[in-house]
């Protein structure tokens, strides 16, 4: 399965807190390796508000809804396009996911967990700290913008 078109959006994501990676050819098919494809369909819950699963999701295609839900309602913090990421605060930070993540637009998404970025990072060092130092940058662009400071995931 070919990584190219989750290349191209990532390239081609303009958004705010864009996910900036600048990967050749090459990297991108070695990084396609580390990660698990998946054909998400609408409906589909990727990320459950509260559980520690520590991984990142890269999105190719299809829209994604970042929601937080309390006892009294449901609140919507973000809709992520192509070329975005989400799952990055827990990824980090080791604690339970502060929003639920929904899949609102069928298409594909690619899933990077703790093991396999563990791995990577032991046999591809270079290319861990660059994914490492991107997924960094997102946070900060999230947080230093209070309208999407709730949408670190």
């Amino acid at each position: 399965m070919s990584i190219q078109n989750l290349s191209r959006a990532i390239a081609e994501n303009t958004n705010l807190d864009a996910f900036a990676l600048t990967f050749n050819v090459q990297q991108w098919e070695t990084l396609a390796g580390y990660l698990q494809p998946i054909d998400a369909s609408v409906g589909d819950v990727l990320i459950e508000q509260g559980t520690p699963d520590r991984s990142v999701f890269f999105i190719e295609s299809g829209a994604i809804s970042v929601h937080r839900v309390s006892s009294k309602e449901q609140m919507r913090l973000a809709v992520l396009t192509p070329g975005s990421v989400v799952g990055e605060g827990s990824f980090f930070s080791r604690q339970p996911h502060s929003a639920n993540v929904v899949v609102t637009g069928a298409g594909r998404v690619w899933r990077l967990n703790a093991i396999r970025f563990a791995e990577m990072s032991n046999r591809q060092p270079n290319m861990a700290l660059e994914i490492a130092m991107a997924l960094g940058a997102v946070i900060a662009k999230r947080m230093a913008h209070r309208s999407k400071r709730v949408a670190v995931t």
